[in-house]
């Protein structure tokens, strides 16, 4: 039944209460088309009453001297709001992880089930990592090769590194990431250099690997390269929760 079916005069019958609902959504869809604007601060109402606050986003005023004016008495609820929608912004769904690109089952969030290639910068579950390795025509093959390209893996720290480089040249946000930790640990042959480190840091994220702000957190968090600075390192814990990172969201909760 339609609401062209259910206008007045129509006659009672079963269907009565499906008219009822029909012609009540109808007026709601009426009264929407119809609404106006009203400034929060003197009433007044018009298509002119456009000047909504930017925090929160829920009302509106005619012109910046009524916004002002009105600025105490809104504040509470505006605050309210905005720490909501920081939340909800917070916590929501992370983007889901890529699919294994051998076996096509979803890679595992925590870091022990998973495994970054180098060689050809793709990441495959761990199961696939360890599984043996065949060729075309169904032959085992030697295990140290690369499971997806088929590289072998490299024999010399010299040659890893190589490898890191070039990914990192190429764009590669996991290899700036993994880089990031070589400057700050000072392993694989590359110097301390936390100015390095959070450099590369930031690149990795640029280029859509958040997780690593959670990095340019702790060096916040904890002093490492930089001076101790608890805001920005809660700044940075935020942007890697909100990109999906699992210990951002944890160290988020334990802070907030």
């Amino acid at each position: 039944m339609s609401i062209s079916d259910c206008k007045d005069g129509a006659s009672k019958s079963s269907n009565d209460g499906v008219c009822e609902m029909n012609n009540k959504l109808q007026n709601m869809s009426t009264a929407d088309n119809n609404s106006v604007s009203t400034c929060a601060n003197c009433g007044k109402e018009g298509d002119d009453v456009d000047n909504i606050c930017n925090k929160c986003k829920l009302v509106k005023y005619c012109n910046a001297a009524c916004k002002k004016k009105h600025r105490h008495k809104h504040k509470k609820q505006c605050e309210r709001r905005v720490a909501e929608l920081h939340d909800k912004e917070l916590f929501k769904q992370p983007p889901p992880k890529d699919d294994c690109p051998i076996c096509f089952l979803r890679i595992p969030s925590i870091s022990t089930g998973r495994r970054y290639n180098d060689c050809c910068g793709k990441v495959i579950c761990s199961g696939c990592a360890h599984a043996p390795v065949y060729d075309n025509q169904g032959n085992k093959v030697d295990n140290k090769k690369c499971p997806f390209c088929r590289v072998v893996a490299p024999k010399s720290n010299k040659v890893s590194v190589q490898r890191l480089k070039e990914r990192v040249e190429a764009g590669d946000p996991i290899a700036s990431n993994n880089l990031g930790f070589c400057y700050a640990e000072g392993s694989r042959g590359f110097p301390q250099d936390y100015t390095k480190a959070l450099k590369s840091w930031h690149r990795a994220a640029e280029l859509g690997f958040t997780d690593a702000y959670c990095s340019v957190g702790y060096a916040y968090d904890y002093g490492e390269g930089v001076e101790v600075d608890k805001e920005k390192a809660t700044y940075y814990y935020e942007l890697a929760a909100i990109g999906g990172s699992v210990a951002a969201r944890y160290v988020s909760v334990v802070r907030s």
